[in-house]
């Protein structure tokens, strides 16, 4: 594996299409659980793996390349979300004893809502330790951030949901 990173950082194609088919499917679900939008999610690998190119020269081949190219991944997905007002499923339980379908897509869309409504910086580590249930190390190592603080960003949208689902009526 060293070998391969050290071809890579040199400009080798070979080593880069062998990193390449090694992490893709890694780095394609590390994107889409943030997105939210498989089809977006494809062109966001494409595009990371096109940055981790050109940015090889910056590589240490000698630290691992995983938690490096997800931290790539994870700055495209934060700009694509901040980028526009994108389609964002949180895919949150059902409430309990929600009789009507009605009712339940109401709520469904107020809590969709309530999410959307979070900085895309407080969106994605939300989305990453309260839906995907991701170890808030890999999520510090992923945004390049301390673990305290990743627990801060989570703990600020968490209050910042409850907040907005009280504003619309709904006790979390």
């Amino acid at each position: 594996m060293d070998e391969d990173l050290e071809r890579f950082t040199t400009g080798d194609v070979d080593a880069f299409e062998i990193l390449f088919r090694r992490y893709q499917g890694e780095v394609y679900g590390w994107i889409v659980r943030i997105v939210r939008n498989p089809a977006a999610a494809e062109d966001l690998t494409i595009e990371t793996f096109w940055r981790v190119y050109l940015r090889r020269q910056r590589f240490d081949p000698q630290r691992p390349f995983g938690p490096w190219v997800r931290r790539i991944a994870t700055r495209m997905a934060i700009d694509y979300l901040r980028s526009a007002s994108h389609s964002f499923e949180p895919a949150p339980p059902p409430p309990p004893a929600a009789p009507d379908p009605l009712v339940r897509d109401e709520l469904r869309d107020r809590i969709q809502g309530a999410f959307l409504s979070l900085p895309a910086r407080l969106r994605v580590a939300a989305v990453l330790a309260l839906i995907e249930e991701q170890p808030y190390q890999e999520i510090a190592d992923a945004l390049n951030l301390s673990l305290s603080a990743v627990k801060m960003r989570v703990a600020r949208a968490v209050r910042h949901l409850r907040s907005s689902l009280e504003r619309m009526g709904i006790r979390p």
